[in-house]
């Protein structure tokens, strides 16, 4: 079966809670929805379609038929606050926003920060129609439709938008062709088959859970129990259900092992998989060994990006090393290189370059962007990396200060600094990341107060409270240091290094909350 530029065995299936769906079920869903869509709010291929909503059967039908029709499916962090919102539908120019009960209030605000008013038509996912031109997507996807044309494997598909660590969140833009070819390689690479089951409990808004889980599946005809949200005890009772694979990033598998470590029997339904993956942020040696210990299986680290899909991987049969990220994934090449962009030796630090038929097509409406990512057709990841001598390749962090891993979120500094300047209490602030075992960066902000009659630990909680609003929860400090002053060059730019190695080594306290 296909959707236009995707070929789909009919064998894989979608299960949530008590529903099935068959894959043929879910593309008929799709193309219903998709052309009535088209018909009713007057959409053409190439036209943007957003979708902020939690895991359910509707968005992986949305997604279908947007393939199909040749809509670009623009899935929302549902996580973000009204202005990351406002800023991706500007940005996309999206004319119609598919949105669930939960998340209409936001989505709701972030139209009233748009210049032009709201982005266009609503289609609620699970409510009633509230204004006039409101869609209702049931009705659009089971009501009768006539053949859609085909469409261009070639053109746009899929915007996934970056986490803005550079400046504003920009647009990634695949084709078909290019998620056949990325994800189609990763997913032949570990032998992803119909006979293979996986326990999908990542969003459905980024590369990791919509390209690698979801679409990664039906194109390999496996079945997809969806979850709504990550539960450590859920896991182990879907792999026992008849579970073969689980993709999770390392603050899944953190909150895992304390699940293991307190019942032996679900280490033992665990231990009936056939692969666990990780990725979107580092796993510790130490969990990889712990996982391994309780359930026997050596978890598959792999590397990607919004822009690359996913270009490295520990290999399915073979060593996996831990805190590595393994080889280039068939169709992908790497370079490590020094500033001048020349190849360094093996085990030195350099930039990672990667090249393929899975990349990005480019940024959305931002051709100088994209001519900087790009060098002679090697997209520059920005990751600091080493690759040894067998070819297996490590990755050490960013080569800005300024972007931050935690609980598999990338997060630019800067964001977090903008919203936490205007409080009343803060002189100056610098954000960065701290080493943390479960969340693999802890965010931190070094402040120089206003006044010196200010406890920390208060100051920490005021700024929490004052990020709402502004930036998603999960960008808000988990820690606060104060400083007399923060250090800086002598061009006046803060230095991160000097304030991270006065935190780790107790010379400035950190307190957390």
């Amino acid at each position: 079966m296909s959707s236009q530029g995707l070929e789909f065995p009919a064998t894989s299936s979608l299960r949530f809670g008590l529903r099935a769906l068959s894959l043929p079920a879910l593309l008929d869903a799709g193309r219903r929805y998709a052309g009535n869509l088209i018909q009713t709010a007057g959409l053409r291929p190439g036209d943007r379609v957003a979708v902020l909503a939690a895991p359910a059967p509707a968005v992986a039908i949305a997604f279908l038929g947007h393939l199909d029709s040749g809509l670009v499916h623009v899935p929302l962090n549902t996580r973000y606050q009204p202005a990351e919102i406002a800023h991706i539908l500007a940005d996309s120019g999206a004319r119609t926003v598919l949105v669930d009960s939960a998340h209409l209030p936001a989505l709701e605000e972030a139209e009233g920060l748009l210049r032009n008013g709201q982005p266009g038509r609503r289609v609620l996912l699970d409510s009633l129609p509230s204004r006039s031109d409101d869609l209702a997507f049931a009705a659009l996807s089971s009501s009768d439709l006539e053949p859609l044309p085909p469409t261009d494997p070639g053109a746009p598909a899929l915007m996934l938008f970056t986490s803005g660590t550079t400046g504003p969140a920009k647009g990634a833009v695949f084709s078909q062709a290019r998620l056949a070819a990325g994800i189609g390689s990763l997913m032949r690479l570990w032998r992803m088959s119909e006979k293979d089951h996986l326990v999908l409990a990542l969003p459905l808004f980024h590369v990791h859970g919509l390209c690698v889980g979801l679409l990664g599946a039906f194109l390999s005809g496996a079945t997809v129990t969806l979850l709504p949200a990550f539960r450590a005890p859920e896991i182990p009772a879907a792999i026992a259900s008849g579970g073969t694979v689980f993709m999770g990033v390392p603050t899944m598998y953190a909150f895992l092992l304390e699940h293991l470590s307190n019942d032996a029997g679900a280490a033992r339904d665990l231990s009936g998989a056939r692969l666990f993956t990780a990725g979107s942020a580092a796993l510790s040696p130490d969990q990889f060994r712990q996982f391994e210990s309780l359930t026997g299986h050596r978890i598959l680290e792999r590397y990607g990006m919004t822009e690359t899909l996913i270009t490295l991987s520990n290999p399915l049969e073979g060593e996996r090393r831990p805190g590595s990220v393994g080889l280039p994934v068939p169709g992908f090449e790497t370079r490590i290189v020094d500033e001048s962009g020349r190849d360094v030796s093996p085990g030195t630090t350099g930039e990672l370059w990667v090249k393929g038929a899975g990349l990005m097509s480019g940024y959305h409406q931002n051709e100088e962007a994209t001519r900087q990512s790009f060098t002679g057709g090697w997209f520059r990841t920005g990751d600091l990396a080493t690759r040894d001598a067998g070819g297996y390749h490590r990755i050490l962090g960013r080569t800005s200060a300024d972007l931050i891993k935690s609980g598999g979120f990338r997060i630019a500094a800067r964001e977090i600094e903008e919203a936490l300047e205007s409080h009343p209490a803060i002189r100056e602030v610098a954000v960065l990341g701290l080493p943390d075992p479960v969340w693999g960066e802890r965010i931190c902000a070094a402040v120089v107060l206003k006044g010196s009659n200010r406890f920390p630990a208060e100051v920490l909680a005021e700024l929490g409270l004052h990020c709402h609003g502004k930036i998603a929860d999960f960008k808000r400090p988990r820690a606060l240091a104060v400083f007399d002053q923060l250090p800086r060059n002598a061009l006046g730019k803060v230095q991160k290094h000097r304030i991270r190695e006065a935190i780790t080594s107790g010379l400035i306290p950190a307190v957390s909350g």
